[in-house]
């Protein structure tokens, strides 16, 4: 969970050209499965792209990961650059101390366009409990990744990598035996 702080400010409507205040207040974010299911409800497309997100989307999915209840409208409009630099911040955190070596990464890479519907999907068939939708997504992601790299089967070696492996341990043998052969 993130908590953010927005400050007392005094903002300037350009609609009604007239000035209004904001109460500052302390908010609670998460992003989860939850907050980008909301944003995608929103905006019809998926959130999780490389594509930079305009100014707009990036409050809104603030909005979005907002957990504090009861805030007002005119908060999320006294969010600066700042504000978006720690949550970004916080976005891209691993959430974890789990890692993919590169042959791991190599078999999990998936071209398809990842949409809410398609985390839960993963969730479902991987039969992850609903409660997880409210991690922070990348640890759900990265469970998402173990369990389905630890439900397939073991790759069987190449021929390659079968001679390579026995001239190893017939080297070995030679060295602890003092062999020629």
């Amino acid at each position: 969970m993130l908590r953010i702080t927005i400050p007392d400010q005094e903002l300037f409507n350009d609609a009604n050209q007239e000035f209004f205040k904001v109460k500052g207040r302390e908010l609670s974010l998460e992003h989860s499965l939850v907050s980008l299911s909301k944003w995608e409800s929103k905006f019809h497309k998926p959130f999780l792209t490389k594509e930079d997100k305009t100014r707009a989307e990036t409050i809104e999915y603030i909005k979005c990961m907002t957990i504090t209840q009861n805030v007002e409208d005119n908060v999320f409009k006294a969010i600066d650059q700042k504000i978006i630099d720690q949550v970004t911040a916080y976005l891209e955190n691993p959430m974890t101390a789990t890692s993919f070596s590169k042959q791991e990464e190599k078999r999990t890479i998936n071209r398809e366009v990842i949409t809410a519907e398609i985390i839960y999907y993963w969730m479902v068939a991987l039969q992850i409990p609903m409660e997880c939708q409210k991690w922070h997504l990348n640890r759900l992601l990265t469970l998402i990744n173990v369990c389905n790299i630890k439900s397939q089967p073991k790759r069987k070696m190449t021929k390659g990598q079968i001679l390579a492996r026995n001239k190893a341990l017939n080297d070995e043998r030679r060295r602890r035996f003092d062999s020629a052969g």
